[in-house]
């Protein structure tokens, strides 16, 4: 068969190739082999478009791995590893009179893809310890999805509950409630097979979804900075409008972040993209997500803290009831506890350096995961479970429920009694009736 027979034979194998369907053309060995043989044949053909010698001493060919073009005596040649390799090594065949030498350094030198007896002990406890994270926090983000669909469920069900306050709560916990389910589908998009990652080619869908995962986190702080915008209204004026209000809250806690995600998404597209857009090779890139966080983080800060100077004031002159004052006292706590809380966290590891060795770096992620995970329970258990507005309205609902019981059982059983009293009041006259006869006779 000629050379132009075995491109074309090589050119329907590459389309009825069954590994093309299940894995990207990046990430399959044979895939790339064979495309680049289809190449090198391209290359050696007698009209192709390498200018190979008058009389060439070595002829060019395929090695099953590389592609040397015709070359004359003396000439050295090289050819890059192989590109799923990963490896920036070369090998080299000098042309001598008696043709192509053998290639040199060998491939599992030159490619570095020897045998090391230590790899498979260090593979071994890199995927433990993986494996030992992800348990951790799938166990976290669930409790805290968990929470947070119960707290949101409490408020949204309770009409008593419904006012602004509680609804900016509300948006708070969906905003967790977002991170969460948004770590678990990020998770069944990268484990959900093997075919991936090992080449370094990544889908489209992790991409998005660790941008979704930013806008998350941004939203949290977001909505943090409504909380503390609001509690501040509260305690320094009267509001008339909470309705007109409540649209400027919700543009701040949900569209504020999408600005920010948009501009950083096109940053990360148009100069760094690459692996599922985690890197942090350009840091100017990840400062556009800092930024706002930490105007959030420090505008946060100060409203809490004139939060508590104006509720002292009013509390020195007795402008404000005791009720309200410990009402708001304890949200500005609270706020204050978890805005305090999560900025350190953030400020913390955002700026940890990434020059850590192994060990201390494994530390520092398993850490950091296992805090953010249970951000969400703990938002819910501080603004829903431990406030006392709620666990009043929840044992109202609970009393009633338990004395509609006992009123139903009682009901039930005062018919009982009724219906077993005439059926006796019935049977007592018959018996009489029944007396008076047989004297009769």
């Amino acid at each position: 068969m000629g050379i132009s027979g075995h491109i074309t034979l090589l050119g329907l194998l590459l389309q009825g190739c069954p590994h093309v369907e299940s894995v990207p053309p990046e990430c399959d060995p044979d895939f790339i082999l064979l495309q680049d043989e289809v190449s090198c044949l391209e290359l050696l053909r007698p009209n192709g478009s390498s200018q190979s010698p008058a009389e060439p001493e070595c002829v060019g060919w395929w090695d099953l791995i590389h592609c040397w073009p015709h070359a004359a005596v003396g000439d050295v040649v090289s050819q890059p590893c192989p590109s799923f390799l990963h490896s920036s090594g070369r090998v080299f065949r000098n042309c001598t009179e008696h043709g192509w030498t053998d290639p040199y350094p060998p491939h599992d030198i030159a490619c570095e893809y020897g045998f090391n007896e230590s790899l498979p002990r260090e593979v071994y406890r890199s995927q433990t310890y993986f494996l030992c994270v992800r348990i951790m926090y799938t166990v976290g983000y669930a409790t805290s999805l968990v929470s947070l669909t119960v707290a949101v469920s409490i408020l949204f069900l309770f009409r008593r509950l419904h006012c602004t306050r509680n609804f900016i709560h509300m948006q708070l916990f969906l905003s967790f409630i977002l991170r969460a389910a948004l770590i678990f589908i990020r998770d069944l998009v990268l484990f959900s097979t093997e075919d991936y990652f090992h080449c370094g080619v990544y889908p489209v869908s992790c991409k998005v979804v660790t941008a979704l995962s930013n806008y998350c986190i941004l939203a949290n702080y977001s909505w943090f900075l409504a909380e503390a915008h609001y509690l501040y209204s509260l305690v320094s004026v009267s509001l008339h409008a909470h309705r007109t209000r409540l649209w400027w809250y919700v543009l701040l806690g949900w569209g504020s972040p999408v600005v920010v995600i948009s501009g950083w998404s096109s940053a990360r597209y148009l100069h760094e993209d690459e692996g599922c857009w985690e890197t942090r090779r350009s840091e100017w890139i990840w400062w556009i997500l800092r930024v706002p966080v930490l105007i959030f983080i420090i505008v946060n800060l100060v409203l809490f803290l004139c939060i508590i100077r104006i509720l002292v004031a009013k509390l020195r002159t007795q402008d404000l009831p005791g009720s309200e004052f410990g009402q708001y006292r304890k949200l500005a706590k609270s706020s204050f506890l978890l805005v305090s809380l999560f900025g350190l966290h953030y400020v913390i590891f955002a700026f940890r350096p990434h020059e850590d060795s192994d060990r201390s770096s494994e530390v520092w992620n398993f850490i950091e995961l296992a805090f953010a995970s249970i951000q969400g329970f703990v938002v819910a258990l501080l603004y829903c479970f431990l406030n006392r507005e709620v666990q009043s309205e929840v044992q109202r609902r609970w009393q009633r429920w338990r004395m509609t019981l006992q009123l139903d059982s009682r009901r039930q059983s005062r018919n009982q009694d009724q219906d077993q009293g005439g059926a006796t009041n019935i049977s007592l006259l018959m018996k009489t009736a029944s007396t008076a006869e047989s004297g009769l006779v």
